[in-house]
């Protein structure tokens, strides 16, 4: 079931998703090469509670950690360890939300570590338009299938490939609700997109193949060819009067 959100309820999730966006952000300025990963979940740990919120993803179906950072050729899920440490030339994704009276927020972006290839800069520049393009869709009156088909087009079109077994959603007082939002095109138009809607869009690009594999830590999902992959995610709200970005920072 699809549920539809207040205004107020909007309101809340809008100051819930700057919040995030402002800790993703200053994330963001400590990652460089030398750190672990683990001291990124130090530091989203510790702004999570001077914010006065909770890490959604701690614990969450099992996961350990507060932040998902994962690494290259890893698309996400990605466990913070002390011994993975970010190197020159990374591409680093970082999947993270927070909890607060009664909401959910969710976010990621991608990082570009020093001197980074060419192909690194494409992946990265095309994964965040593709967002762009999904969100340009997420109007009353289309249907949820025309976020995917933006995604893939765009993907496709500049030589990538879309990650199919992991996809958006609806987001609110769980985590995960409906309706699910691939970032491919799919037989069925999906569900109409109705002002109330909540989404986390959230397409993941691949440099090579769309095939994937899960490593033995059960969480960790990576490219099956081992070339890089790009995430990017925020929470939208759709309105009356158009799409209202809730973890972007205005």
């Amino acid at each position: 079931m699809i549920v539809l959100k207040s205004e107020d309820e909007i309101e809340k999730m809008y100051e819930l998703g700057q919040t995030t966006g402002m800790v993703m952000d200053y994330l963001i300025d400590q990652i460089k090469e030398g750190i672990t990963t683990l001291e990124i979940d130090r530091m989203a740990r510790a702004r999570s509670k001077d914010v006065g919120a909770y890490p959604a993803f701690l614990g969450y179906a099992g996961f350990p950690k507060a932040i998902c950072v994962s690494v290259n050729d890893e698309i996400v899920h990605g466990i913070p360890s002390k011994k993975c440490v970010i190197k020159n030339g990374d591409m680093v994704s970082l999947d993270f939300g927070l909890f607060k009276d009664g909401y959910y927020s969710d976010m990621a972006r991608t990082v570009l570590v020093g001197d980074v290839d060419e192909g690194a800069k494409k992946l990265n520049r095309v994964t965040k338009e593709c967002l762009d393009k999904a969100i340009e869709q997420a109007r009353v009156g289309n249907h949820i299938s025309d976020i995917g088909r933006a995604v893939e087009d765009h993907a496709v079109a500049n030589g990538f490939s879309v990650v199919r077994e992991y996809v958006g959603h609806g987001i609110g007082r769980e985590l995960h609700e409906e309706p699910q939002v691939p970032n491919y095109k799919t037989d069925s138009k999906g569900a109409e997109i109705l002002s109330g809607m909540v989404l986390a869009i959230e397409p993941m690009i691949n440099e090579g193949a769309r095939d994937l594999y899960v490593k033995r830590n059960r969480w960790t999902v990576v490219t099956k060819d081992h070339k890089r992959s790009s995430h990017f995610e925020d929470t939208v709200a759709i309105t009356k009067d158009g799409v209202k970005l809730l973890t972007r920072l205005n």
